[in-house]
């Protein structure tokens, strides 16, 4: 399906967003010849990976290194680099997208420091978008790329707090926003993040105290098994679900033995039942005493904090690494925004049923990684746009959202962190026979554009009311 197809004209795309998710839909786009303007709201493509972003949404940090090994991150038709490390570094990782764009002569085809203000539906079904400049356009279909990772999530508390208290979306370095030395400082969380945050922030030189406060315990997941990048390790598609699960129980629990063995609290779930938290330094940091643990925070009170166990320790600074909410604020239409449960079904975790004519990119939180997730998804999109692939219809597509979500969803206890979670190789051979169940019903269809293009012939549409 990398052909580009005869048809005469072909529906006119706007993208919103240029991070992983945004340029590589870009080239697959542009792979088809299918028409497409790109907005991106910052100077520059990378998204979340670029540090320090003047669009005030990045969330990475100075030391932050990626948890998906370069195996498992790679572009399909861009190699990286062979000198690199097993986990880069975000610069490295910037550095490859830029490179990626730069290579495929995406970069003249993205429109940098434009912001798309609204999206919205016309009464002839194309999308009135507007632009930070003031200016209107009308596509033909519209790719959603914006991210989930820049709108922090965070917790309300009974009682107001002295010091400074912020989301990790905000953390830089142990001096930026505020300096942590000799502090008392909470972590609220045990994710990604906040393992990271924590391992870095309670080493001797910086903070006089560290407490990791969070509702439960977790599994705390090695970078290494054996030697090689754990992810290495995934398990292949084809194996049976359950089966594939307790084997890779087994091997974890064998590997990093009990939680409570290193002052941490004992999960009240199997590993793999929640959002893998992974880290090769926060389980020393807690066994060495660096790092201590507390249960929620029950109150605020002044320049002191109040825990469920009703401990009270003076705090000097709270950092909360919990989560991000699913912003679409271009939309203003309730049925394209997330429940109040955060759950956000789609087929294929990328179209809503009955709107044939929108794309979520990268709207999932995938194992091993998201950087080349879209890349994936992108495969059926372009294919579509072109007559090349057909989905089933709108019914059939409601079934099989329930069943992929029973299989992705259904081993993790319910929690807002785990409403968009799949498998990323159960998910991709399952992309791949869908593909090639599409192709079958676009030929008997006589490849028919399921989206006409038609968006450049109309000036003035009028808006759905």
């Amino acid at each position: 399906m990398s052909a580009r197809v005869p048809h005469a004209r072909l529906p006119k795309a706007c993208v919103i967003g240029a991070g992983c998710s945004g340029f590589t839909t870009l080239k697959r786009l542009k792979d088809l010849g299918v028409p497409y303007d790109c907005f991106e709201m910052s100077d520059e493509i990378g998204g979340n990976w670029y540090y320090k972003n003047p669009n005030g949404l990045s969330a990475c940090y100075e030391s932050l290194h990626i948890d998906t090994s370069k195996w498992r991150l790679a572009f399909e038709d861009f190699p990286v680099p062979k000198d690199w490390p097993d986990f880069p570094h975000h610069a490295q990782l910037f550095q490859y997208f830029k490179d990626y764009v730069d290579h495929f002569g995406l970069r003249p085809t993205i429109t940098f420091n434009t912001k798309v203000e609204t999206a919205r539906r016309t009464s002839e079904g194309l999308w009135s978008v507007t632009l930070s400049t003031g200016e209107t356009r009308f596509y033909d279909v519209l790719f959603v790329c914006n991210g989930h990772h820049w709108d922090p999530r965070v917790p309300d508390y009974p009682g107001e707090f002295d010091g400074p208290a912020f989301h990790a979306h905000a953390y830089c370095d142990p001096f930026d926003p505020v300096d942590m030395r000799g502090k008392n400082v909470v972590v609220v969380g045990m994710g990604n993040s906040a393992m990271d945050i924590a391992s870095e922030l309670s080493q001797r030189p910086i903070a006089k105290n560290l407490w990791v406060s969070a509702r439960r315990g977790v599994w705390v997941f090695p970078k290494y098994l054996n030697g090689k990048p754990a992810d290495k390790s995934a398990m292949p598609a084809w194996m049976p679900r359950k089966l594939g699960v307790a084997l890779a129980r087994s091997v974890l629990k064998k590997t990093v033995g009990r939680m409570e063995d290193y002052g941490l609290p004992k999960p009240d779930h199997e590993p793999l039942e929640a959002h893998p938290s992974v880290s090769g330094e926060f389980l020393t940091r807690a066994g060495c005493g660096d790092i201590k643990f507390k249960p929620a925070i029950k109150a605020l009170e002044g320049k002191r904090v109040r825990f469920a166990d009703d401990s009270v320790e003076d705090v000097d600074a709270i950092i909360f690494a919990t989560g991000y909410k699913i912003s679409f604020p271009f939309f203003d239409d309730p049925a394209l925004l997330p429940g109040a449960d955060h759950r956000f079904p789609l087929f294929k975790r990328m179209m809503k049923p009955g709107i044939p004519n929108l794309f979520f990119m990268g709207l999932a939180q995938p194992l091993p990684t998201l950087v080349n997730f879209a890349e994936q998804q992108a495969k059926l999109a372009a294919a579509y746009l072109v007559g090349q692939y057909a989905p089933p219809p709108e019914a059939e597509m409601q079934r099989i959202i329930v069943k992929d979500e029973e299989r992705h969803l259904g081993q993790f206890y319910q929690a807002a962190r785990h409403t968009i979670q799949v498998d990323f190789n159960v998910y991709c051979a399952d992309l791949k026979k869908e593909i090639a169940k599409g192709e079958a019903r676009a030929r008997a269809a006589g490849g028919k554009l399921p989206v006409a293009a038609i968006a450049q012939s109309k000036s003035e549409p009028l808006l759905a009311s």
